[in-house]
């Protein structure tokens, strides 16, 4: 591109494009730069004020990289700027050019500008087979059409420039929206207009026969003919070819015909517009060339950058399109062509074609491999030559509406079908975000429409020019689908066991959260917990966030999360989606056991203070009490320091340690007598172990917890099956505890060296005795005894 630059006569036009490549270059060097180092915080973003000495170009660019990566690091999921190829460096240059040009003397302005709108026009009309159409360029994609309405409002009130309003009023004027129609536009029509919201008719779509997406062409009749007879003037009519949506196509033909009856002004616009460029068009959209005015928006179909978008019109009389706003004077808004007319000179005729073929081909693609996925249900199904695809996830529900799919249980109520329906909402928008982060170069969007729900939309004339996307990432799109669809059929079949035992459950209340796509969503209920109250509970945050810790140290494959109840402040912990099959009953009991506990210890070193404090008191009494009574039995003469060493020489006092134990668990005192005795016999017997309320459940080497162990064992081979039965007996036989060890002591034929008979029932006795601590003197006695 140097060598071709150098061949330009006009310096200047050689150096802005040396420049403009030079800028783009640095600006890409430090995006890349950026992405592959994670550099320190910039705070170029603060203002500051200006320098007295100017910079050069490099500083200024530098600057503006910092200001568009600086925030990349605190992001770093953001939006990146695409690569833009070399047609988008020509629409970016059109725009330095235009500048340029406006600098030119009169004459030489009033030329190029004539022959840049010329150009581009024809072209534009030639390649959307719009005959003997003008055009207007416009950075706004509704503008075009207030402009329209602008039109059609001198033509049809031939007073309006004289009377104004006042004409407007003896006659209302009446647009019709389709209810697909993208948010916003008539209320952005009626404040660039003036007009009172009532001259907007929203037009209901297909209800019995049709698309669903479709404006119903026989009910528009009936408002038309209503209208008539109320005195008001139908204006203009805004068709789609390609809803916002989900891409549908009005019948533009009949929607035609009906205008031509009243004198009704017909607009299109739309995404479908674009394949008026290839071979082959649909009946619906090639009605569109018929149509009074189009907008068309090259600069995402095409993937160039900056680029204005278009409206075609047919109109006579320049005056009223001069008076409309539809043509100017001025040199800023004529120049405005000039980035597209460099674009398409450089795209050609055959690259415009093939970018639009491309997309097409790209949403045909995904649309006959989803056809092949269970599961998936496309909405556009019947629009063969649609270039957007929608498309969600559900599961079927025996008897009921396709779109209202759900879960396979016979005999729902309509409750537990809008249930369901929210529940494949939130499962579709979880979806819709793996694939968007699985896939970025698929330009996947999740929409929530009005009757079938959360869907997503593959539509590749909006983004694929922009992202690069190729067949390989469709595949790629398909193969990810299909890998999340066991986990997401396993969750939704597990939600409404994973309620029923919360419900059963003691002290678990379960939430309904529509905006949750896993299992479900669990609240541990306390014994302070006030129900009607819907404020914040720190005491069940603590048990919550304690809860939370112990379910992510058991490394299950599940995930969980703690946040803030759907219709309240209170805390819950939030069960992810389920990869596999899960045990509910167990998971549901370890919620309850574990937030029993934790409930239990915290009130436990809440009443821990109180608790130490009365048992030092208590332990000061009673061993002040034994010190009395000791003093009383060893007598005073003891006392006394000479005396009381020859009399304890002479006769020693035979006298037990005493001492007092406080035990955490029961808050009470205990004497430490026993303690004693133990240790001088020597027994060497060990307390029993504390019982834990938590079910310990048998499992097999590397099982993960709340799997189902038993799932699929037909088809386990018999060496594993056999291997699988011996580790369980050796699990039982070392949880089965000493009983086991006594019976086996008591057999016919002891071995050498195998205890007696009498140090077995000395043994028990032992045992007996620990195991009750009540009768532990009389048992210190029998052993002294037998010793």
């Amino acid at each position: 591109m140097d060598a071709s630059l150098e061949k330009i006569a006009d310096p200047t036009l050689a150096e802005m494009g040396k420049n403009l490549k030079e800028a783009v270059k640095m600006l890409e060097d430090s995006q890349r730069r950026t992405e592959e180092e994670n550099g320190k915080k910039i705070s170029g973003d603060i203002p500051g004020p200006l320098q007295g000495s100017g910079q050069d170009m490099v500083s200024i660019l530098q600057v503006v990289q910092n200001l568009m990566h600086g925030d990349e690091d605190e992001e770093p999921q953001s939006a990146r700027i695409q690569n833009i190829g070399e047609q988008g460096h020509i629409a970016l240059l059109g725009h330095s050019l235009g500048a340029y040009i406006s600098t030119l003397d009169k004459e030489k302005l009033r030329k190029l500008m004539t022959r840049i709108l010329s150009d581009t026009t024809l072209w534009l009309c030639r390649i959307f087979r719009y005959e003997n159409g003008c055009a207007y360029f416009h950075e706004e994609e509704r503008e075009g059409l207030a402009k329209i309405c602008r039109l059609a409002i001198h033509s049809r009130y031939e007073d309006f420039v004289v009377d104004g309003f006042n004409v407007l009023y003896n006659k209302k004027p009446v647009i019709y929206l389709s209810a697909a129609a993208r948010p916003g536009l008539g209320q952005y029509l009626c404040n660039q207009l003036g007009l009172p919201f009532p001259c907007l008719c929203r037009v209901p779509c297909n209800t019995m026969f049709g698309s669903q997406h479709q404006m119903d062409v026989a009910f528009l009749e009936k408002l038309i003919k209503d209208d008539i007879e109320r005195g008001k003037l139908p204006l203009l009519l805004v068709a789609n070819a390609g809803t916002a949506a989900v891409g549908h196509t009005d019948k533009i033909g009949r929607l035609k015909e009906l205008c031509e009856q009243y004198g009704i002004w017909l607009h299109v616009e739309g995404v479908n517009l674009a394949t008026l460029v290839l071979g082959y068009v649909s009946s619906s959209v090639l009605a569109a060339t018929k149509c009074d005015s189009m907008t068309l928006t090259p600069g995402p179909w095409l993937g160039l950058p900056a680029v204005p978008a278009v409206t075609l019109y047919k109109h006579d009389d320049p005056a009223l399109t001069l008076v409309a706003g539809l043509t100017s004077n001025k040199p800023a808004d004529k120049l405005r062509a000039l980035p597209l007319w460099l674009s398409l000179q450089y795209l050609g005729l055959d690259g415009i074609v093939e970018r639009i073929k491309h997309a097409c081909q790209l949403s045909q693609r995904l649309q006959e491999s989803l056809k092949k996925v269970n599961h998936i249900k496309i909405l556009v199904e019947d629009e063969l030559s649609s270039p957007v695809v929608v498309f969600r996830f559900f599961q079927e529900l025996p008897g009921s509406d396709p779109v209202l799919k759900g879960v396979p249980v016979p005999n729902m109520a309509p409750s537990a079908v809008s249930r369901e329906r929210h529940s494949c909402d939130a499962l579709n928008r979880w979806l819709g975000e793996q694939l968007k982060q699985l896939v970025p170069a698929s330009g996947l969007t999740v929409m929530d429409l009005e009757v079938e729900g959360v869907c997503i939309r593959f539509s590749p004339l909006m983004t694929a020019a922009v992202l690069g996307t190729r067949g390989e990432d469709v595949d790629q799109l398909v193969a990810c689908i299909q890998s999340k669809l066991p986990v997401l059929t396993c969750t939704l079949q597990l939600r409404e066991e994973f309620k029923q035992e919360v419900t059963a459950a003691a002290g678990l209340l379960h939430v309904d959260d529509p905006n949750w796509p896993g299992i479900g969503v669990v609240r541990y209920e306390h014994a302070n917990d006030d129900k009607s109250s819907l404020k914040l509970d720190p005491e069940g945050e603590k048990i919550h966030a304690g809860l939370l810790k112990k379910l992510n140290e058991l490394e299950s494959d599940l995930t969980f999360k703690m946040g803030p109840e759907y219709k309240s402040m209170k805390s819950c912990i939030y069960i992810g989606m389920a990869s596999d099959d899960v045990d509910i009953s167990e998971l549901v009991e370890t919620i309850a056991v574990t937030a029993r506990e934790i409930e239990e210890n915290s009130r436990l070193l809440e009443n821990m203070t109180e608790v130490v404090r009365k048992g030092i008191q208590e332990a000061q009494v009673q061993l002040q009490k034994a010190n009395e009574e000791r003093l009383l039995e060893e007598g005073v003469l003891r006392q006394i320091p000479v005396v009381g060493s020859v009399l304890n020489w002479f006769s020693p006092v035979q006298a037990s340690q005493k001492g007092r134990t406080f035990n955490l668990t029961a808050g009470s005192l205990e004497s430490t007598e026993h303690t004693y005795v133990y240790k001088v016999q020597g027994t060497g017997v060990t307390p029993p172990q504390t019982p834990s309320g938590t079910r310990t459940k048998q499992r097999l080497p590397g099982q993960k917890p709340f799997k189902r162990s038993l799932r699929g064992s037909d088809a386990l081979s018999e060496t594993s099956s056999v291997s699988h039965i011996e580790d369980l007996e050796k699990m039982e036989h070392l949880t089965s505890g000493p009983e086991q060890d006594v019976l086996e002591t008591s057999s016919p034929e002891p071995h050498p060296g195998s205890p007696t008979l009498q140090d077995t029932e000395q043994t028990g006795a032992l045992q007996n005795g620990a195991q009750r601590p009540e009768d532990d003197r009389p048992q210190v006695e029998e052993l002294e005894s037998l010793r």
